[in-house]
C-alpha cells in the first residue's frame, strides 16, 4: 500500500510537469504524418533532472517483479528515459541493462542497430519511448530486437495518445502500458 501511495505522488508530479512544460497547443505535423492541434514533447521533461527521476522511478516500479533483463527504445524518446534508468537501478541496487535502438543499422565501427550492451538471445526486455501515436517506432525497435532473440515482456511509455499504438502494437504481439492516457492531460 505504501509503494502504490509513493507512486501516486510521483505520477502527480510527473502529470503536472508534463502539462505545464510538455503539452503545447497549436497547429502541430507528427512523426506519423498526421496533423494534431497539440504536441506532447516527452524530451522536455525527460531531460529535465526532476523529470528523468519521476519517469524512471514509476518505470521501475511497474516492471518490479517481473524478471527483466534490460530495457530499451527507439533513439530519441527513450534515451533519457534509459540513462535516468540506468543510474537510479544502480543506485537501488537493482541494475538494469539498457539500450537504444537506432532506426537504421549503423554504417561505420561497429555496424550496430541495438546500441549498449549485449542483448543476448533469451533476455527478457522491455521497450520503453516518451509518447506513443501509432506505435510506428515501437514496432521497428521489437523488429530489431526480434533479430537479436530477445523476449520482449512488453513497451512503456509515459503518454498513450490514444490514436491506433495500441492496437498495432497488439497486432506484433506486444502490450502497450502507459503511464498516462492523454485525456489525463486535458486533451
Amino acid at each position: 500500500m505504501e509503494n502504490k501511495i509513493a507512486i501516486g505522488l510521483l505520477k502527480e508530479q510527473l502529470l503536472a510537469l508534463l502539462k505545464k512544460e510538455a503539452l503545447k497547443k497549436g497547429k502541430f505535423v507528427l512523426s506519423s504524418g498526421k496533423e494534431s492541434t497539440y504536441y506532447l514533447d516527452g524530451r522536455i521533461i525527460t531531460l529535465t533532472p526532476e523529470g528523468a527521476y519521476l519517469v524512471a522511478s514509476i518505470i521501475l516500479e511497474l516492471i518490479k517483479g517481473k524478471n527483466i533483463d534490460a530495457v530499451g527504445g527507439p533513439t530519441l524518446g527513450a534515451d533519457p528515459i534509459v540513462g535516468a534508468l540506468a543510474a537510479l537501478s544502480h543506485i537501488n541496487k537493482v541494475p538494469l541493462k539498457t539500450f537504444i535502438v537506432r532506426k537504421a543499422v549503423k554504417a561505420h565501427g561497429m555496424q550496430r542497430q541495438i546500441e549498449g550492451p549485449e542483448i543476448k538471445r533469451g533476455s527478457r526486455v522491455v521497450i520503453v519511448d516518451d509518447v506513443a501515436t501509432t506505435g510506428k517506432a515501437l514496432i521497428e525497435a521489437k523488429e530489431a530486437l526480434d533479430t537479436c532473440g530477445a523476449l520482449i515482456d512488453s513497451a512503456i511509455v509515459i503518454v498513450d495518445r490514444r490514436e491506433g499504438a495500441a492496437e498495432n502494437l497488439k497486432t506484433v504481439g506486444l502490450k502497450l502500458d502507459s503511464i498516462f492516457k492523454i485525456e489525463e492531460l486535458g486533451v
